[in-house]
């Protein structure tokens, strides 16, 4: 495939009229000095102190800048996977806007993925300049995401990470999984995935977008994003495994109780006043309810077409 850059370096932001100009020019320098064609994407997730003239500003002073604008606040998902969708080099790149990323570790990024195979290459930010506010609740999700996915990465949030061009058009990011993009790479067939430790710098300008969302948020991404990635595109397989369980256990226990009743009890005493027969009856009802979930949900996944649809204000 013919790609129109080697590198393309995509970066949402929300807020961050600071940082902008010398994280392109910081960019664009160490482009220039490895002699690597690029273009950059800023992704304006609805930002409202300005950043957009800024990122209009440095178009005019570079043609390799490219912006998109939304009308609203979306998350850094959604920010995400509009840069994905219109990036068109060999490597993508991810970073963040805030300068906590180094653009320096870029060269080294665009090697592993183009000589040494990997398809998914993501930051490590051993030594943090975060609040342990911050990095206790990333450790714990670190850890969690570890043990779900198989993947053993030591910063799953890191922002800082390169895929190859396949990658990116492969996966699709809603809510907030831009946090497990390896796991998604990995479900998707791309299965060789490294690490590389990065440099994490201080925040320089504003202030930390982490709040509690993300903290309450975290462990129900990491979950659905194994969900999807196991049963995604088979969701009978899941609620219909267990739904079939728990009916043939409901079913079995009413069985038992008529036969003993019929054939051993010959006490008289009612189906009714047994606490089985009600564990029973509860366990087909929802033995059926888990079996039509199933259902539902393989009707509805083969008719969704509009969840990655955000309104553009601008784009340039």
């Amino acid at each position: 495939m013919l790609y129109s850059v080697q590198i393309s370096v995509v970066v949402p932001l929300f807020n961050e009229v600071e940082s902008l100009p010398e994280l392109h020019s910081w960019i664009a320098r160490v482009m220039n000095a490895n002699n690597l064609s690029y273009e950059i994407i800023f992704i304006d997730d609805g930002s409202k102190d300005g950043s957009w003239d800024v990122v209009e500003a440095l178009k005019i002073e570079d043609q390799q800048v490219r912006g998109i604008k939304f009308q609203r606040n979306y998350g850094k998902s959604a920010a995400l996977q509009k840069g994905f969708e219109a990036v068109t080099g060999q490597v993508v790149i991810t970073m963040d806007a805030d300068l906590q990323d180094s653009p320096d570790e870029i060269p080294e990024l665009y090697n592993m993925i183009v000589n040494q195979g990997f398809d998914v290459v993501s930051g490590w930010k051993k030594k943090r300049y975060d609040p342990l506010s911050k990095t206790i609740p990333t450790k714990l999700y670190n850890w969690a995401a570890r043990k779900l996915t198989g993947i053993y990465l030591h910063d799953f949030n890191c922002g800082l990470k390169a895929y190859k061009y396949e990658v990116v058009k492969s996966i699709e990011l809603y809510g907030d999984m831009h946090r497990y993009i390896p796991p998604l790479a990995k479900f998707a067939g791309f299965n060789k995935i490294g690490e590389k430790v990065v440099e994490h710098r201080a925040r320089k300008f504003g202030t930390t977008k982490f709040g509690l969302n993300r903290f309450l948020n975290g462990p129900l991404d990491l979950l659905s994003v194994v969900f999807m990635g196991k049963f995604g595109k088979k969701p009978m397989h899941f609620f219909g495994a267990i739904g079939t369980l728990m009916f043939l256990i409901g079913f079995g226990i009413t069985f038992f109780l008529i036969f003993q009743k019929l054939f051993i009890d010959q006490t008289g005493r009612l189906l009714a006043n047994r606490t089985e027969f009600y564990i029973a009856i509860a366990a087909m009802i929802m033995g059926t309810q888990f079996f039509l979930a199933g259902f539902i949900a393989e009707l509805i996944g083969r008719n969704s077409s509009t969840r990655n649809v955000y309104l553009i204000e601008k784009e340039i």
